[in-house]
């Protein structure tokens, strides 16, 4: 294993126990399906570089020091029972994912369906449990990619469709041409 797997193996560790001990207000049969959790967090974390990688470790242990549950502060926020301050990277990070997930759908339009704002309330969400250093981190690695013309949308279901065996979402792109 590289180093960055081994990173996303340890954040992905602390997520899920996260994960598993929210209280939902109401039943939720994600919890139940811990493989697809582990998967799409690996697709999330993937396009991060090291030092990003390396502050999202760190915010999760230092948050399970103080006892708190960030899977379940994101929920809560969600659900709008939580209010939290907007950090100011955090609409341009929304900003410039959004832009990239409406390419995605534009280039593969029966692969990814429009799907209202979800991302942005999910994203927001998650991104605001997050230090300032982490934040500040995932701000300069998406304004990286976007100087060298990188989609990180792309690229997260670029890994996740090779993970599930495909060799690209141009083959799931066909393959939804012929259902």
């Amino acid at each position: 294993m590289t180093p960055k797997e081994i990173l996303i193996r340890e954040i992905i560790g602390k997520e899920e126990a996260m994960f598993l001990a929210v209280t939902p207000s109401e039943p939720a049969s994600c919890q139940e399906m811990v493989k697809t959790f582990r998967r799409m967090r690996e697709m999330s974390h993937w396009v991060w570089p090291e030092p990003v990688l390396e502050s999202i470790l760190q915010d999760l242990t230092r948050a399970e020091y103080a006892g708190r549950n960030l899977m379940t502060e994101k929920y809560a926020c969600m659900e709008n029972k939580l209010y939290r301050r907007p950090k100011p990277l955090i609409n341009e990070i929304i900003a410039i994912e959004t832009r990239w997930h409406s390419a995605v759908r534009r280039k593969y339009p029966l692969t990814f369906k429009a799907r209202g704002d979800q991302f942005e309330t999910y994203a927001s969400c998650e991104f605001a449990t997050y230090s300032r250093e982490t934040i500040e981190g995932i701000y300069a690695a998406l304004t990286l990619a976007l100087s060298e013309k990188r989609n990180l949308v792309e690229e997260r279901y670029t890994h996740l469709f090779k993970a599930l065996g495909l060799n690209s979402i141009d083959q799931m792109e066909e393959e939804m041409k012929n259902r």
